[in-house]
């Protein structure tokens, strides 16, 4: 295994990288305006929710058309070259693997939407936001296991470890965030139903 490969300085690695980098930061341009009258961890929940919804939307919206109308291998386009470039670390990407494309439906048009529900849910403080933000993590984390257990299970043929960059940022590091983020935020709902739990019992009965 190489290092730091060779790949990280090629044009579309690097574009791929920066695309990324400049959707984080409108997320955080949207996000922190948005939550600009709540506490500071719903405000940075607020940055986490305007960047997925936009990876959902402008991202994996155009990947699913693609792997719809054709395949990601034989496009052509700035959002192709992007998932082009991933796809050399899995490669079901590039061919219309139907699980992944499958999933990508379901990501796209469920989990987008109750990203923007949630983020009006908590800029406008609705009691069903806790439902929404609970709903929401547990689709982003089955989608994730959904995503690569079926590989792995065939001894992951289509993932390539061979370098740093695949390895550790196309594969490890996305993918993490989509698992570590949802993770935070359903043990924020935890406590905050917790919390609501107790302001409703009556006085002296001991909360479990």
């Amino acid at each position: 295994m190489s290092l730091w490969p060779e790949e990280l300085g090629c044009p579309a690695a690097a574009g791929s990288l920066l695309l990324c980098a400049a959707q984080l930061a409108v997320g955080y341009a949207v996000g922190s305006s948005l939550g600009r009258g709540v506490g500071a961890a719903d405000r940075w929940a607020l940055v986490w929710l305007c960047y997925d919804a936009l990876v959902h939307f402008t991202l994996e919206g155009p990947f699913v058309y693609l792997s719809l109308a054709g395949s990601v291998a034989d496009s052509d386009g700035i959002i192709a070259s992007l998932w082009k470039e991933y796809g050399k670390a899995d490669a079901r990407w590039l061919h219309s693997d139907p699980t992944i494309v499958s999933l990508e439906m379901l990501t796209v048009v469920l989990d987008g939407f109750l990203a923007l529900l949630l983020i009006y849910a908590i800029v406008k403080e609705r009691y069903y936001r806790h439902f929404i933000q609970i709903t929401l993590c547990v689709c982003e984390l089955y989608g994730g296991w959904m995503t690569f257990c079926p590989d792995w299970l065939i001894g992951s043929p289509n993932l390539n470890t061979s370098n740093w960059l695949y390895l550790w940022v196309y594969l490890v590091f996305f993918n993490g965030v989509w698992v570590l983020i949802p993770g935070l935020l359903l043990w924020q709902s935890w406590i905050g139903l917790k919390k609501m739990h107790q302001k409703e019992m009556k006085p002296g009965k001991k909360f479990r």
